[in-house]
């Protein structure tokens, strides 16, 4: 396989731009419908990533949730479910996270050199710990995804590793979902941080879509010119 993985990024946010509120408690911004959507994406991907982040606050399966999805990956030839990636800087990662226990495919931990071995004994017996240079850009994790056969890489946040991909530049599309309702709380978590994006008020991304799913909307931005119309 040669060149990078297609990278789909899927968000969901407030109307005022918050993946999240300031509360213990994870913030449910999509509707059924909508999750059910993402569930197909997922089934169509080779592999999904999340930060360390999520998975340390969401603590989030990852899975495919839909049995005839996972019976038609099956036969294809695949996983019933995409390998699980995540990214550390720190290597502070729980074994019995649901990311690690839930699931029989593959999971793929990437970590900068200088906790590579601290990574390791932390998740070694649950999942593949990659030493991806330090430090660990998307460009890197990309290069070994590509290396292991992965064709199609779904990022699902959170905000710090989608900014990541995007000022990297190395995103295709953009699935992006507002829920109706404002968060407006300045300690809660926004889609993405500050940085410098190739797209601005001189080179606009393209809108491919936009769908209202229930109480929820939908829009498709394709990225890069790999991405269909």
């Amino acid at each position: 396989m040669t060149g990078r993985p297609y990278v789909l990024l899927s968000c969901a946010m407030s109307i005022d731009g918050y993946i999240d509120d300031a509360t213990a408690e994870r913030l449910l911004l999509s509707n059924d419908a909508d999750l059910d959507r993402i569930d197909a994406v997922r089934a169509g991907c080779d592999a999904i990533m999340v930060g360390a982040a999520t998975v340390r606050r969401d603590d989030p399966r990852l899975l495919v949730r839909s049995e005839r999805r996972r019976a038609e990956r099956v036969a294809r030839g695949l996983p019933p479910c995409p390998v699980k990636v995540t990214v550390t800087a720190s290597g502070d990662l729980d074994p019995t996270a649901r990311f690690f226990t839930m699931g029989d495919g593959a999971k793929l931990v990437y970590c900068p050199s200088g906790v590579a071995d601290k990574t390791r004994e932390q998740v070694g017996a649950v999942a593949t710990v990659v030493d991806a240079g330090d430090p660990v850009t998307p460009e890197a994790v990309l290069a070994d995804l590509a290396g292991r056969g992965v064709a199609r890489l779904m990022v699902e946040g959170g905000g710090s590793v989608h900014c990541q991909f995007l000022t990297a530049g190395v995103a295709d599309e953009l699935h992006l979902v507002v829920a109706p309702f404002f968060v407006g709380d300045r300690r809660a978590p926004r889609f993405v941080e500050d940085g410098r994006f190739p797209w601005h008020p001189g080179r606009r991304a393209r809108v491919v879509e936009v769908r209202q799913i229930g109480d929820v909307v939908l829009t498709r931005y394709a990225l890069s010119d790999r991405c269909p119309g």
